[in-house]
């Protein structure tokens, strides 16, 4: 994956979670998120989407990514253990995960892009 901020582009190796059991996981229970890694939860169809921190023992930057690759908004630093829904804040179909102030470090904002072929807009 790739991500295109005004400071460059940003390759980021990443896990997909593509069953209902593994976003239901998730990255639960890991000890900690490297930088330049994290977790993509792709959605067939764009909708509402809401994430929670149950079981995560790190914060994390949630990346809120719309069916073109853009990206919709950022909930930066989320609180471990928290029970709190987080929600998307619109239609997407994509939610990334990122260790907490990854975000910030790659100047990702609002807006940029996001290279994966589930956004039709790089080869599998």
């Amino acid at each position: 994956m790739v991500l295109v901020t005004a400071t460059g582009e940003h390759k980021i190796e990443i896990e997909v979670a593509e069953t209902p059991q593994e976003k239901a996981i998730g990255l639960m229970f890991r000890p900690n998120v490297p930088p330049n890694t994290g977790m993509l939860f792709p959605y067939e169809t764009a909708q509402e989407i809401t994430m929670w921190m149950r079981n995560t023992y790190v914060s994390l930057d949630m990346v809120f990514i719309r069916a073109d690759g853009t990206v919709h908004r950022i909930e930066e630093r989320t609180e471990p253990f928290s029970e709190r829904t987080i929600p998307s804040q619109g239609p997407v179909t994509a939610v990334l995960e990122l260790a907490a102030g990854e975000a910030a470090r790659l100047g990702l904002k609002p807006g940029d892009r996001v290279i994966h072929p589930h956004f039709g807009n790089a080869s599998r």
